[in-house]
């Protein structure tokens, strides 16, 4: 199993156990939500969910934040900017964008599993300007095109 450590920090309002990876080969852990009280979510609206954490990620990686498939595929709710991007050098607490596109407004409780956190590799590119690129098959072609007959 190749591990790479990530240093977690409870903050004050962080209830209940760190997060796990569920399964033996699961590529993400969920973040649970840390509230005082329930918090609607109506159809069409947006919220920040706190998780009471805050990591320090290596360097040359980021950890995505991602939907739960059941709350996505049964309710609607999804991480609004899908996969969200925690950054290396970002210090300060998580808090997932959710979003709900389903067709019933629900309630968030404290502790529920919010979203999957995948810790991943990130490149930075070296970016070069230049007046021509090569030439492809699909060349400028975009949104579709490659599944366009005649």
């Amino acid at each position: 199993m190749n591990l790479k450590t990530v240093l977690v920090k409870k903050l004050a309002h962080f209830k209940g156990e760190l997060p796990k990876y569920e399964t033996e080969h699961a590529s993400g852990f969920d973040l649970r939500a840390q509230l005082d009280a329930p918090l609607k979510l109506g159809v069409g609206e947006r919220v920040l969910v706190p998780t009471g954490l805050a990591f320090e990620i290596p360097p040359g990686f980021e950890i995505q934040i991602r939907p739960r498939s059941g709350w996505a595929s049964k309710r609607g709710v999804t991480v609004i900017n899908t996969p969200g991007t925690i950054d290396a050098d970002y210090r300060g607490e998580v808090k997932i964008a959710l979003a709900n596109l389903g067709q019933e407004s629900m309630e968030i409780l404290d502790q529920d599993r919010v979203c999957q956190a995948v810790l991943c590799p990130v490149l930075q590119a070296h970016l070069v300007l230049t007046s021509e690129l090569s030439d492809t098959a699909r060349g400028a072609g975009g949104f579709g095109s490659t599944g366009m007959k005649g």
